[in-house]
């Protein structure tokens, strides 16, 4: 009777311990839960909507400016009652409108990481606004200046993709024949330009020199090459004379790579024949090319 008992206790013991190995399957069940449940989080944090965090971020600037509700700002002024403040206005409210998804990849597009803020995206329209303001003030002003000195035919200014161009033909103004020193009735029109590239002071300047394709004979330059490079650095030097930042500039002759017009005529040999000053972009806006 007591083996009985005393094997039945030995089961008994047997089947309890069995039961208490098996314990770390609860605690390792728990922490595979508490881990996806981890890797979930993570993964929901990670994918961030730009178009709803951008309208959470100014909801949220509009929520703590004091202007939603009249009177918001009447703690801050002492004695200034809830009828003094001002009320919202449009203005006011006009950061809680939604950001579309076309406005939201403008604003990634606007910068080199994929992704700018509002703010930032309106001060680059701005300074492109900008750009293209000082860039039409010149125009117009060397276009004045070169009507009344009678230098419309060869001098011409144009904004294109690349910049503000300044085209000043080299015939009987700038140089002449296959030489690379500047005529004297050529100061007065380049201090000009010299002048007006200094309204603004940041944005660089490429002085290139154009040749037609009429080979070089009797010249100081073997070759069209020379003295394309050497018309332009000759322009160069000038400008630095004349106060424009020689950290600005930078001289390229391009011989006669580059035609605007035919060199099969005269008139189109004497287009040819150039000095092009281009004051690069630095910004462009959406409704720029």
């Amino acid at each position: 009777m007591a083996r009985g008992h005393s094997r039945g206790r030995r089961r008994g013991g047997h089947n309890a311990e069995v039961g208490s190995n098996e314990r770390w399957l609860l605690t390792y069940a728990d922490m595979i839960t508490l881990l996806m449940a981890l890797f979930m989080v993570l993964f929901s944090i990670s994918s961030v909507n730009i178009s709803k965090y951008q309208t959470l971020q100014q909801s949220l600037k509009a929520a703590f400016s004091g202007n939603i509700l009249p009177g918001g700002k009447a703690i801050a002024k002492p004695g200034a009652s809830a009828s003094s403040s001002r009320a919202p206005t449009s203005v006011d409210l006009q950061a809680v409108v939604p950001v579309t998804a076309q406005t939201a990849s403008s604003l990634q597009n606007s910068s080199t990481h994929g992704s700018a803020s509002g703010a930032a995206a309106e001060q680059l329209q701005a300074a492109a606004q900008h750009e293209s303001i000082v860039f039409t003030h010149i125009k117009q002003q060397l276009d004045a200046y070169a009507a009344r000195h009678g230098f419309s035919k060869s001098v011409q200014t144009a904004i294109e993709a690349r910049g503000l161009v300044i085209r000043v033909l080299t015939d009987d103004l700038l140089f002449s024949s296959g030489q690379a020193t500047l005529d004297r009735k050529s100061h007065a029109l380049l201090g000009e330009i010299a002048q007006l590239l200094n309204i603004d002071e940041t944005h660089p300047i490429d002085v290139e020199g154009n040749t037609d394709n009429v080979p070089i004979h009797g010249s100081v330059y073997p070759s069209n090459w020379e003295l394309s490079t050497a018309r332009a650095s000759t322009v160069v030097r000038f400008l630095v004379e004349r106060a424009v930042g020689a950290r600005r500039l930078t001289a390229s002759g391009y011989a006669d790579q580059r035609p605007i017009a035919s060199d099969a005529t005269a008139a189109g040999r004497t287009r040819n024949r150039r000095v092009e000053i281009v004051v690069k972009r630095i910004y462009r806006s959406e409704s720029e090319p």
